[in-house]
């Protein structure tokens, strides 16, 4: 756990702090009509978010990661950003392939002080990703707006919502991921918001299988694979040191030394559209919102990440896990299988 300060003034704070700027998005949107889009109200105006940056800046997070929707909606995402940069906080922007976005407004992100691109591709090919946007060619845009990037001296992340749908595809993509030159690759492991969606979910030998795939293509690329909604990745890269180590080292030896995964309120925060601060984007529950309360208050001691901090609290197997501050399970697919932010992550295979 980062923490800042000392004695009875200990603070902690999250190594990333990611901000949904809008809910809106309009695949119609062009240059010369972004307002004619219906905001929800709700949204942080300019100066509140100029106010979340200082509260950022404030606890001395290295990462704010802007998300939408399609934050391109907002005027003032340029500004935003700009400001940011003259606190010295760090951004990244999440984006769509909408009409918004070409290569112009890549070299204006650079110059506001932009440190990295997100974009999200769900496969290998075409036909994964056009299946999900309402926007014919998405996934040819995408791949043009990488370029843009690459011009501009953008680096990218590839987001990728992995389920069954796409995991057989998990080879080609880092194919091609090699290809594009990414920077990092963000491997979200799908948390289930609908009984339907709970059907596309990896198993818990499916997700051990992927971990040795991203294991493995991280011992060759050139570039930062990483697991979002699995963490118990971090238990499965423990054992392979054990496993590596030939007779040397145990868990035993290793978990004392490990570092902590971040995790759904554990080193993380996310705020939504209206100011709302949940430990994860995925785990629908409030600590509170920054219009109210400062977001270094809602981190340290709001209930709800104090709580999710304490791994005594864990149930079940998680509970009983040797691993569990190094792990701890994913919260938010406890939460979307049982309505417990505290059971068992039904994804993985350990037993302790």
């Amino acid at each position: 756990m980062v923490e800042t300060g000392n004695g009875s003034g200990r603070r902690f704070r999250p190594l990333q702090v990611t901000w949904e700027m809008t809910r809106s998005c309009d695949w119609k949107a062009t240059h010369l009509r972004p307002s004619r889009v219906k905001r929800d109200p709700k949204e942080l105006s300019t100066a509140e978010a100029f106010h979340l940056v200082n509260e950022v800046a404030a606890l001395h997070v290295p990462l704010l990661v802007l998300t939408g929707g399609d934050p391109l909606l907002r005027a003032d995402v340029l500004p935003v950003i700009e400001y940011a940069a003259r606190r010295s906080v760090r951004c990244s922007l999440t984006l769509q392939p909408t009409q918004l976005l070409d290569a112009q407004m890549m070299a204006d992100l650079k110059a506001a002080g932009l440190v990295r691109v997100a974009f999200w591709m769900h496969g290998s090919t075409a036909s994964f990703d056009d299946a999900r946007w309402p926007l014919p060619g998405a996934h040819r845009r995408t791949l043009e707006m990488i370029e843009a990037c690459h011009e501009v001296g953008l680096p990218v992340q590839i987001n990728t919502i992995l389920s069954k749908k796409n995991m057989a595809d998990v080879d080609a993509m880092v194919e091609v991921l090699t290809r594009l030159d990414v920077a990092i690759w963000n491997v979200i492991f799908l948390v289930p918001t609908t009984p339907e969606q709970g059907a596309e979910m990896l198993s818990p030998e499916e997700h051990e299988q992927m971990f040795a795939k991203m294991y493995l293509g991280s011992e060759t690329v050139h570039f930062q694979i990483k697991a979002t909604e699995a963490q118990h990745y971090q238990r499965y890269l423990l054992q392979q040191q054990v496993k590596e180590s030939r007779g040397r080292m145990t868990e035993a030896d290793i978990i004392p030394h490990a570092p902590n995964g971040i995790s759904d309120g554990k080193l993380f925060a996310f705020i939504d559209h209206s100011g709302e601060v949940l430990p994860s984007r995925y785990l629908p529950v409030s600590a509170g919102n920054v219009l109210l309360q400062s977001l270094g208050d809602l981190y340290c001691e709001a209930p709800l990440f104090s709580s999710l901090r304490d791994s005594s609290r864990l149930k079940g197997k998680c509970g009983r896990c040797p691993v569990r501050d190094v792990c701890g399970g994913s919260r938010a697919r406890a939460y979307a299988a049982s309505g417990d932010i505290f059971a068992a992550d039904p994804s993985c295979a350990y037993q302790p």
